[in-house]
Parts: structure tokens; C-alpha cells; sequence
């Protein structure tokens, strides 16, 4: 067969099965022409090198697509690389058999969120599926590039906090990718992505306000709107600073009666003790002689039987709009503790400590140390928040927290 031309090809007939034309100049290029009559640019040499190498076929593309001459310009640059001992066939089917994003993303789900706490893990999984499978999960991890990561962080722009966990997640995908095998090292393309300015949110209750959500607290138990435990739930969160998670999933073997606290085994920063004031504690044990006969194991008790309440969203939606506060979110009951108590005149420390501000490690050090500081803290809090729910003027109890001129708090003589 002569040299491959545009003329030649056209000519080439088909016949009840394959057959090829072989180009006399460049030894492995050819045509392959289909019983349709359709004809496909080939080239076939050896991996392994010699007669013995194992036979390999590597598609060009089909002519009118491509012309002949450019067909003959791929497999020249196709032979020139298996010379050089590669072998561009094997090299794309590696490339077609390589793993997408969403292939990542459930490996990623399926060994890395099992070692994470369960909140932190459906957060990756609500931003996975929301964010980044739309945006990125049809593509090949190894060849989703910068410009594809700031594409996806620039049409997030409205929403700088949900951006910035989306690349944030993303990255680490892409650094165990690089572990897995999947990328080459060092080529994170999350890398040197400016993070949208996030404003930290400073919103907590004013003693008026405080007074509001304490009314309608109680309208909404009398009306059976919500039940007492969603109404210790919300009282719980303001008397301890807790987060949502840390009161709805506490359970009655963790209080502590002697000590006032519930010992957390376990939280976002690791185990670390709610200390509770005299005014949570009584709350508390309204709620355990109401539960006297139930098998419940959770202080909150939800509506399937041996199970917590599992979402507040409902219940302080309510509360907030009747209250006049729709713009306080359920964590802004942490903030409100925290900001009475500084108003009070405890200091940082204290009140860090209360709300577990401190690393797990950190927190295990203070076990065995006396808590009365950090419970006339909390008595402070209690007694300010207690006041204002029932629509009263706190009035300081002098033994409860002794404040110096520096604002450390004092106990004992």
C-alpha cells in the first residue's frame, strides 16, 4: 500500500468485515475501515520493544474529523513516544479509568468521616453535595485546576462563609488525593486561594430582650406550642452557654449532682465539664422528677422513645418571632452567657472556661482542681438570666463572685 492520502482514503472500499490499509512510509500508521464504510486513523506498534512486545492499537480518529495529514502528524508524535519507551495507549486508558471528583469525594467519605465527630462530618457532606458535586464532580481529579477551584470560590461569593469551607474541604480532598495516588505531589490547586473576609456575628440578648424570649417562652409552653423539654432546652442553653449539640445530647449519667456539671465525655473541643448554676440545677431536677418512671436516657427527651430532641430550629423560630428577636440564632444563647457574664465582671479566663474555650488537653488538666470559681461564675450568669426570663432586675448575690479591681474573680475569704 502507498503513502495514506486524503484521495487514497476516500477510495479505500468496504467490504462484510475490518480491514486496513497500511501506509508504506510510516511503518504503524494506517486506516481502519468499518463494514459501514466509516474509516478510522490507527497506529499499531509493541510495548516491551521487538517482535516479542505486546501488541498494542492506539486510536487516532476517525477521517473527516481529522484529514490525513494531520492523522499522519499524531502518529508520528504517537510512534515517537513509544520509542522513547511509553507506551500513549496504556497512558490514556489510565486516563479514562482515572477517578472523578465524585469518586474521590467517596473515598474521601468512606475512610476520612468516620475519623471526624458526626456534626463536623454531615457539614462536609452538606457542603459536598450542595457545592462541590455540581461544580467539580464530573471532572478527573488530575486534571481539576486552579482556575476551576476559583471559578467555584467566585460564584460563592455572596456567601463568604460557605466558600471559604467549601475550598477549605476541597483541599483536604485534594491532599489525600496526592496520598492516594491520584494527583502528583505538590500539585494542590487549592493552593494560594484568597479566602473571602468573614465579619465575626456579635449578636446577644439584651436584658429587655431577655425579658421578651422569657414571656414568650412561657405563652408558648401554656399554649402547647412547644413542650417543656424544648422550653428546659432553651433555658438550658442560656443558663450553661452550652452549644446545641452539648444540651440536646446530654444524658442524666453524666450529671453530676455533688459536683454541679455535666461531664461531657465528649464535645468539639474533647471532654470538658457544663457547670451548672443553682438555678440550672434546679431546672434540672424538676425535669428528673418528671421523667421519675421513664427509661429515657437523655435529659432532652425527643418524640420516639429512648431518643433526644434532635433539632431546636422549630421551636426557637417560634420564640424569637414572638419575642421580636428573629435575627438571634439559636447559638446566640451561648453568646448572651458569655456577654453577662463579662458584664458582671468575670474575667475572660473564667468565662472562657465555662464555655469550654480551651483545647481537650487543656481541659482535662483542670479535673482535679477546685471548681468553686468557675461555679460562682456560673451562679452569676444563672442568677442575671434566671431574673430577666421571669421579667425581674438581677440583684447580685455578694458571695457569689468577688471581683477585684482587676476583675479577676475571688473565692473564699
Amino acid at each position: 500500500m502507498p503513502r495514506l492520502t486524503k484521495k487514497l482514503v476516500e477510495t479505500l472500499p468496504c467490504s462484510s468485515a475490518a480491514t486496513y490499509a497500511w501506509d508504506d512510509q510510516l511503518s504503524g500508521f494506517g486506516v481502519k475501515i468499518l463494514p459501514t464504510g466509516k474509516k478510522k486513523y490507527v497506529v499499531k506498534y509493541r510495548v516491551g520493544g521487538g517482535r516479542t512486545g505486546r501488541p498494542r492499537w492506539y486510536l487516532v480518529g476517525a477521517h473527516g474529523q481529522l484529514t490525513c495529514e494531520q492523522a499522519r502528524e499524531i502518529a508520528t508524535q504517537v510512534l515517537a513516544a513509544v520509542a522513547r519507551g511509553e507506551d500513549p495507549q496504556g497512558q490514556k486508558e489510565l486516563l479514562r479509568a482515572a477517578p472523578t471528583v465524585a469518586d474521590l469525594w467517596k473515598r474521601f467519605e468512606d475512610e476520612h468521616l468516620p475519623r471526624k465527630k458526626p456534626r463536623s462530618a454531615d457539614g462536609d457532606r452538606q457542603i459536598a453535595t450542595a457545592h462541590l458535586m455540581p461544580a467539580l464532580g464530573r471532572l478527573k481529579v488530575v486534571d481539576v485546576s486552579r482556575k476551576d477551584i476559583q471559578a467555584l470560590h467566585h460564584a460563592m461569593a455572596e456567601m463568604p462563609y460557605q466558600a471559604n469551607r467549601t475550598i477549605a474541604l476541597m483541599s483536604k480532598m485534594m491532599s489525600l488525593a496526592e496520598v492516594w495516588g491520584y494527583r502528583p505531589d505538590g500539585s494542590n490547586p487549592c493552593r494560594h486561594i484568597v479566602k473571602y473576609r468573614e465579619q465575626a456575628r456579635q449578636r446577644y440578648l439584651s436584658p429587655d430582650e431577655l425579658i421578651r424570649v422569657g414571656k414568650a417562652l412561657s405563652k408558648a409552653l401554656a399554649a402547647n406550642e412547644i413542650n417543656v423539654h424544648m422550653d428546659a432546652a432553651i433555658r438550658l442553653l442560656l443558663l450553661t452557654g452550652a452549644r446545641v449539640s452539648e444540651i440536646l445530647g446530654a444524658r442524666w449519667e453524666w450529671v453530676d449532682w455533688n459536683r454541679r456539671v455535666i461531664a461531657l465525655p465528649d464535645s468539639k473541643t474533647g471532654a470538658k465539664p457544663l457547670f451548672l448554676s443553682e438555678q440550672a440545677i434546679e431546672l434540672l431536677r424538676l425535669r428528673k422528677a418528671a421523667a421519675e418512671g421513664s427509661d429515657n436516657p437523655y435529659v432532652i427527651e425527643g418524640r420516639l422513645a429512648g431518643k433526644p430532641l434532635v433539632n431546636l430550629a422549630k421551636p426557637w423560630a417560634l420564640i424569637r418571632k414572638r419575642a421580636g428577636v428573629e435575627d438571634v440564632r439559636i447559638h446566640d444563647l451561648r453568646h448572651t452567657a458569655a456577654s453577662i457574664g463579662v458584664a458582671s465582671g468575670l474575667n475572660l479566663p473564667v468565662i472562657g472556661r465555662l464555655l469550654g474555650h480551651t483545647q481537650a488537653a487543656t481541659t482535662q488538666r483542670y479535673a482535679h482542681v477546685d471548681i468553686d470559681p468557675a461555679l460562682a461564675a456560673i451562679n452569676t450568669i444563672g442568677a442575671a438570666i434566671t431574673a430577666s426570663l421571669n421579667g425581674e432586675t438581677a440583684t447580685r448575690d455578694e458571695g457569689a463572685a468577688d471581683t477585684g479591681e482587676s476583675g479577676r474573680v475571688n473565692s473564699g475569704p
